[in-house]
């Protein structure tokens, strides 16, 4: 979801006439300009056809992908549901017209008009209107049963009313340099979808009505799910669409096990695997099949920033209210050892919540970074007006011997002793870690870590569970440790909310997963609110990302400055790569099956 200033009102996009509306972009002109016909990034006269099986994780119990509790069945947003506006992928940040064919926002910069696109309609045949809009909105950010995060990113939205059949206006709290662009992303439903009286937790089993290019096929509930091609996709023609889902039957098998998977792709029964894990990609991408081409097997670049993947300390337990044991425990991770022992030399390690981009902090705080953090000087840690802190390393000399002697200290420093061969606090309490996870892949990269740990004292045991109580737990922040992901976005706005907040950290379900209630944060979040041009946003972002790092939240992981990808050899694809994508999507939304 996400960014920038408006650079002009969006002229009427009259698809019948073949015009298209410019874009909105934050801090940067937008590429395609009025009259342009497609993406660069796609094949505008692709062929329509064929099929596209995808895999998917775990299980599904739910076709609703907006209520806070149930698996969400994969493909039923991205395919059912149009939004608002669409970004292009090889832009930082932009919103281009899809429902509507004209925004405009106010010269107060306190609301923001969308007129729909005549065309648009429903799978239903209905016209999409106004109050199917505003139903959407109200349904996201009011209903109970649905996720917090709509409440959170759009907190700074009064009211959304519609002022007649095709124009709807959203009425805003206060400033917000972003929200304008975040509502172009807003999935719109038929309000038809659910029944008076009735909310989000009552159509559990009822697929959305959408207005997108595909509509449910059919599903065995927790196994499989297809979406088959509307043949009368309203938006095929526009220029945000043209070239683009060309399959006419798009499937997801669900599989519990990554070997599994592996073997079940290699077999051939889905098409396209996006490879999350190093062994994998390093031992089991290989054969006969890889050797005379019928699959292919390739790393592709990108230059979407990677964000924080890390495993995160629960603050909303006691024992992880001083920073000094967070520091400790994260002293005893051995990235260097575990990178060239199980991850065959391919990961980098992550040192930023925006690692990969240019909104990370290095070297000293800048002019425009002190001009934030010096008003809460008295709120910060020292550590925030030096070189940002970045995670420990260990080399192969003294291995992890020396960072040890320095958790071992910082331990005793913050009271914790031994006793029995334990570390143990004031009232002789061990300290014992568990560390949540869904997948096997982390029993053999917390080995080591255990062991470590284990020379101070700690003991750390690993919990594996299915998907589902996974995400149960997550939602009720029910866990000591766990491995999450900061998502990276190329302008940062109101997710940082729902990652950072004290309002977030006190509800169930947002992704305030450190529980952080921190007052030099909570100054510092308005920044991604307000703000005048991308400038700003850097020097929020740097800012920020030095208080973060400054208080050991998290142990810092890994990440890939490209994609582990491999597929069956009978797709075509576009000749240019897009910039800012991810490698499923891409596949959706651009290949086509060979003829």
């Amino acid at each position: 979801m996400k960014q920038q200033h408006w650079l002009g009102v969006l002229l009427l996009l009259w698809a019948a006439r073949g015009m298209a509306a410019p874009a909105q972009a934050m801090g940067y002109t937008p590429k395609y300009a009025a009259g342009f016909t497609h993406f660069d990034y796609v094949e505008p006269q692709a062929p329509k056809g064929g099929q596209l099986v995808l895999p998917a994780q775990g299980s599904f119990d739910t076709l609703n992908p907006f209520t806070l509790k149930g698996d969400k069945a994969d493909g039923v947003q991205a395919l059912l549901l149009d939004t608002l506006g669409v970004s292009s992928e090889d832009e930082p940040y932009s919103c281009y017209g899809l429902l509507a064919d004209d925004m405009q926002l106010a010269a107060d910069k306190l609301s923001v008009r969308f007129h729909l696109n005549p065309l648009a309609r429903f799978a239903n045949g209905r016209p999409l209107q106004a109050a199917d809009v505003v139903a959407s909105f109200n349904t996201l950010t009011r209903d109970p049963a649905a996720t917090p995060l709509y409440r959170l990113y759009w907190a700074d939205v009064k009211q959304a009313i519609a002022l007649d059949a095709a124009t709807v206006r959203f009425d805003f709290k206060r400033k917000n340099s972003e929200l304008h662009m975040t509502l172009c992303q807003l999935p719109v439903f038929s309000r038809q979808w659910i029944a008076a009286g009735k909310s989000l937790a009552d159509v559990a089993l009822l697929p959305p009505v959408g207005s997108g290019p595909y509509v449910l096929e059919r599903y065995d509930l927790g196994k499989n799910i297809s979406f088959k091609r509307n043949p009368q996709y309203w938006a095929a023609k526009l220029p945000v669409r043209k070239g683009m889902f060309n399959f006419d039957r798009i499937s997801y098998r669900y599989y519990q096990d990554e070997t599994a998977r592996l073997e079940a792709f290699k077999a051939g029964e889905f098409d396209v695997s996006a490879e999350n894990m190093a062994k994998q990609w390093a031992r089991g991408y290989a054969g006969a099949k890889f050797d005379d081409g019928r699959i292919i097997k390739k790393a592709l670049p990108h230059q979407r920033g990677a964000g924080m993947q890390g495993f995160v300390f629960n603050l909303r337990r006691q024992q992880f209210a001083d920073k000094r044991l967070r520091q400790a425990i994260s002293l005893a991770f051995d990235f260097e050892w575990a990178n060239r022992n199980l991850f065959y030399g391919q990961y980098r390690r992550s040192n930023s919540f925006f690692t990969n981009s240019d909104l990370a902090a290095s070297g000293l705080p800048g002019p425009d970074e002190l001009k934030l953090l010096n008003p809460i000087k008295d709120k910060l840690d020292p550590l925030v007006f030096g070189q940002p802190v970045e995670p420990p390393f260990t080399d192969g000399r003294y291995g992890i011997r020396r960072n040890l002697r320095q958790a071992r200290q910082l331990l005793f420093e913050a009271g914790w002793r031994y006793e029995g061969g334990l570390l143990v606090d004031h009232r002789g309490r061990p300290l014992r870690i568990e560390f949540l996870t869904y997948s096997k892949v982390y029993d053999r990269v917390a080995s080591g870590w255990q062991q470590n740990l284990a020379k101070l004292g700690i003991t750390l045991t690993v919990r594996l569970v299915d998907p589902a109580i996974y995400q149960r737990r997550l939602n009720d922040f029910d866990y000591d440790m766990t491995v999450v992901v900061y998502g990276a976005s190329n302008s940062p706005g109101n997710e940082q909310l729902d990652f950072h907040s004290c309002q977030a950290a006190q509800t169930p379900g947002s992704q305030n997963w450190a529980g952080l209630c921190d007052p030099a944060v909570e100054a510092l979040l308005p920044n991604f609110q307000q703000f005048a041009d991308r400038r700003q946003l850097q020097a929020a972002s740097r800012a920020l990302d030095r208080v973060l790092r400054a208080g050991y939240y998290l142990l810092p992981n890994w990440y890939l400055p490209y994609y582990r990808m491999a597929w069956w050899n009978r797709f075509g694809q576009p000749a240019k790569l897009p910039l800012y994508y991810s490698p499923t999507t891409w596949a959706i939304e651009t290949w086509w099956e060979k003829k």
